[in-house]
Formats: C-alpha cells, sequence, structure tokens
C-alpha cells in the first residue's frame, strides 16, 4: 500500500454516508469506516462523517439499540444526527445512501450535475453481494441490526479497498 502521505495528493478524503433519519445506518457506516482506516493507520488522511435525508432527529445520538449492537463488535456512535445540506455535496468526496430510496432523494437534493456524481449506493461496494441495499433496522429486532452491521463491515472493507486503489491509479 501507498504511503499514507501519498494517499489523495496530501488532501483528506471526505466520504459522507447517508440514510433516512441518521440515527441507525449512516452513523453506523461513520463507525465501522472510522475504525477501518484507524486500524490501517491511515485515519489522518480521511474525513468520515453521516447525515439523514430528513431532520426529524437533527441533534440527537444514534438510535440506542444500534448503539448496543454497534459497541459489541468495538464501534462507537457518537456522532450527532444532522440533516444533509447543500454545501455537502460540494465539501465531500463521495456521498454515500443506504438504499434507492436515499439515492433518489440525494439526486434531487443535489445542486448540480457534477455533484451528483458523488453519489453512490452502499452496496455497490459489496463483495458478498447478498444484498442490493441496506436495510433499515429501526422497525426490526436484533436481528435487523446485525444484519446491518453485517453488510456495512463487508461494504465499507470494499469501499476503503476501492479508494485506496483509485488514489494509487490516480498518482
Amino acid at each position: 500500500m501507498k504511503e499514507a502521505n501519498d494517499l489523495f495528493n496530501n488532501k483528506k478524503y471526505k466520504i459522507l454516508f447517508v440514510c433516512l433519519g441518521n440515527i441507525c445506518r449512516s452513523p453506523s457506516a461513520e463507525a465501522v469506516m472510522k475504525k477501518l482506516v484507524k486500524d490501517a493507520g491511515i485515519e489522518d488522511r480521511f474525513l468520515i462523517d453521516s447525515a439523514g435525508i430528513i431532520g426529524y432527529h437533527e441533534g440527537e445520538p444514534a438510535d440506542p439499540r444500534m448503539r448496543a449492537h454497534a459497541i459489541r463488535r468495538g464501534y462507537r456512535l457518537d456522532s450527532i444526527s444532522r440533516p444533509v445540506r447543500t454545501q455537502d455535496f460540494y465539501d465531500f468526496d463521495l456521498i454515500i445512501g443506504m438504499d434507492n430510496r436515499n439515492i433518489d432523494d440525494l439526486k434531487e437534493k443535489a445542486p448540480d450535475l457534477v455533484t451528483e456524481q458523488k453519489i453512490h449506493q452502499m452496496m455497490e461496494y459489496s463483495t458478498n453481494g447478498l444484498y442490493d441495499y441496506v436495510p433499515d433496522p429501526y422497525y426490526s429486532g436484533a436481528e435487523g441490526f446485525e444484519l446491518v452491521l453485517d453488510l456495512l463491515e463487508d461494504a465499507c472493507r470494499g469501499l476503503l479497498a476501492r479508494v485506496i486503489s483509485s488514489s494509487s491509479q490516480d498518482n
């Protein structure tokens, strides 16, 4: 792997994860990705955040059930819910939605075609191909929260590999 300082031409690579309310899936993706880049020793090369399509839960921490499942796997969900802002489309390199509805909503919010190109679906980065979206666990039981973490761990590993690979090709 390239030296961490060489990644992204010494600029931070910025990733925004998005789900409906920013209390289950996107804060979990944020935590999983932060742990992956930390474990790889390249956390200083990334800015990772999360947001929601709607601001219904703005200012709230992640769902306590999601936090409980995440902590068992070593993830801290310490982000505070916020809605997607127009400026996010300019500030982030990648904006990743959890399902097709998120993608449609993000495309409606994108200020122009250039920023719309930054929008991707989380499961594009999955290596197992078992699911084509990350289901919302909000109304499900424990198995729903565990499934979300399984899917995000796989997809975040694939995302990190792809980002590093594309950075190597760009330099």
